[in-house]
């Protein structure tokens, strides 16, 4: 099956590393990828630019209205996701556990199995 790995965290506290140290956390991060994609099972990942970069469409009483900024404000933001194949959730679990050991920001990972409109277009 495969799963979706939802990264979240204090955009305050990733922003503020020095390059040297967001340059370490990556490296550690591509160090635990790097057994899951040789193996083939990991599918594409994604780093995602600060909050402030963001814009919302919001659709409110039938009117599509487009907004600067997050949907919500939120003391940790979404940061960036995985997606992996993985036996069963355990597994996936076990990936995130991964992830967090080798990342001093904290936060949280959702795991969330991921149901593929078109798996003819999906390349994992």
């Amino acid at each position: 099956m495969l799963y979706a790995i939802l990264c979240y965290a204090s955009e305050d506290v990733v922003s503020s590393w020095s390059k040297a140290q967001d340059d370490e956390v990556m490296a550690n991060l591509l160090n635990v990828q790097d057994k899951y994609a040789k193996a083939g099972r990991l599918g594409p990942v994604a780093r995602l630019l600060p909050t402030t970069a963001a814009t919302t469409l919001r659709k409110v009483k039938g009117e599509a209205i487009v907004i600067d900024g997050p949907f919500a404000e939120t003391k940790e933001q979404f940061l960036g996701f995985y997606t992996l194949e993985c036996a069963d959730l355990d597994e996936a679990v076990e990936f995130a556990r991964e992830l967090s050991d080798v990342n001093p920001s904290g936060g949280s990972y959702e795991i969330r199995p991921v149901s593929v409109f078109n798996p003819t277009k999906v390349a994992v």
